[in-house]
Formats: structure tokens, sequence, C-alpha cells
């Protein structure tokens, strides 16, 4: 018995990672507007998913915000990938979070070397 694996083509990878991208930064800003809401933030910048600057501290309320929904956005995201997908899920999750790095640090002039951002995620 011979082990078969299927290989997409190249359209159908980058359709798919594509998708998983607008998916990923839709439930980001979805889920930050409710933490805002929860946490009762009414100042946040636009630039809030890429913002590794924040003081992290747990009486920081913006910072709470944050971690949150980094947090959940990932968990959510990586159930949804799976309808997307349904294959290869920690390919596309790896990629979306090799983009969203490449795009903070494009976004934020500078490549983010705080270990608290890097710890939000890793887990």
């Amino acid at each position: 018995m011979a082990l078969q694996v299927r290989v997409a083509p190249s359209k159908v990878v980058l359709q798919n990672l594509l998708v998983c991208v607008i998916l990923f930064y839709t439930v980001y800003y979805a889920v930050l507007g409710l933490c805002c809401l929860m946490f009762r933030v009414y100042e946040l910048d636009v630039r809030a998913p890429f913002d590794f600057k924040t003081n992290p501290s747990w009486l920081n309320t913006n910072y709470k915000v944050l971690l949150v929904s980094t947090e959940v956005t990932y968990f959510v995201c990586g159930l949804l990938f799976v309808l997307v997908v349904e294959e290869w899920v920690w390919d596309y999750g790896i990629s979306v979070t090799i983009l969203h790095v490449t795009i903070t640090s494009a976004v934020m002039l500078e490549f983010p070397l705080t270990s608290h951002w890097w710890a939000a995620l890793g887990m």
C-alpha cells in the first residue's frame, strides 16, 4: 500500500491563503471591537492588531484588550480555517501568522522584539 499525498495546485493554495488572511483580520477587528466594549475602551488606534509597543501591564486596559483579542482571534480562526481549507490547517495557520508578523513589521516600521508580544502569539 503506497502513501498517497494530494498536493493542491498553487492557485488553490494562494486562494485559500487569501481567504484565511481576510478571515483572520475580519475576526481580529470584530473581536477587538467586542473587547473594547467589554473593557470600556473607547479610543483605540486602528493599528491595534499590530501594536507591540503597548506597556504590558494588567493595570493597562489597552494591553488587556490587545491580549484578549489576539488570543480569542487565534482560537476562533483555528476553528474557522478548518471550514475553509479542510486539511493542512496548521500550514495555513502558520502562514497567516508569518504574514501577520510581516505586516506588523511594515505597519510599525520595526521588527517586534518584545517578549510579551511573541508570548501572546505563541499561546
